[in-house]
């Protein structure tokens, strides 16, 4: 069997454009198409024949990594539909979504001068990752529906807690550092 490295993502995998996936199918096919390109299956090949495995293994590990992780497959399935997310232009969002931001970001830096610095890091955390919960769920709905504004509106908040889950993290391993 011939891997197409133009094929998406989600075809390469055998598996419907959705944003839910079963998880254990796009495990057992990535083993299956790893098994596929093994090198020891390329040792005795052509140069190009090498190359082409190479950038194979590196299309599936491309893949998996998107499909595996959620904001990411829900980034991919926009791009799909050619749908951008360009964060960095687009500054318009929900006023609800904005003042949550900038109360999570304030409980964020008051961390260090809290009493108990680690229990305000869990609860800033479980703020925020139930919120990102909450704008997975409504990122299906809306992609189910075929709502691409409103699914692109979903992911885009789902970014900024992403990056704001990620900055809990730094703020964690700062107060490891000073400890």
């Amino acid at each position: 069997m011939q891997i197409s490295l133009s094929s998406d993502y989600f075809d390469l995998f055998d598996l419907p454009k959705q944003f839910n996936v079963d998880e254990g199918k796009l495990k057992a096919r990535y083993m299956e198409l790893q098994r596929m390109i093994h090198p020891d299956k390329f040792a005795a090949a052509s140069e190009a024949e090498k190359r082409w495995s190479v950038q194979a293994a590196a299309h599936i590990n491309s893949a998996h990594d998107t499909l595996a992780k959620p904001l990411s497959r829900a980034s991919y399935l926009l791009k799909l539909n050619d749908i951008d997310l360009d964060v960095e232009t687009d500054t318009q969002m929900a006023p609800e979504f904005l003042m949550s931001q900038m109360e999570l970001r304030e409980a964020l830096e008051e961390i260090p001068s809290s009493a108990d610095p680690y229990l305000a890091v869990d609860k800033v955390r479980k703020v925020i990752r139930e919120e990102i919960e909450g704008v997975s769920l409504a990122f299906d709905r809306s992609f189910s529906a075929e709502d691409h504004t409103e699914s692109r509106n979903r992911a885009r908040e789902w970014q900024f807690l992403d990056k704001l889950l990620s900055e809990v993290g730094e703020a964690e391993a700062r107060l490891d550092d000073d400890a």
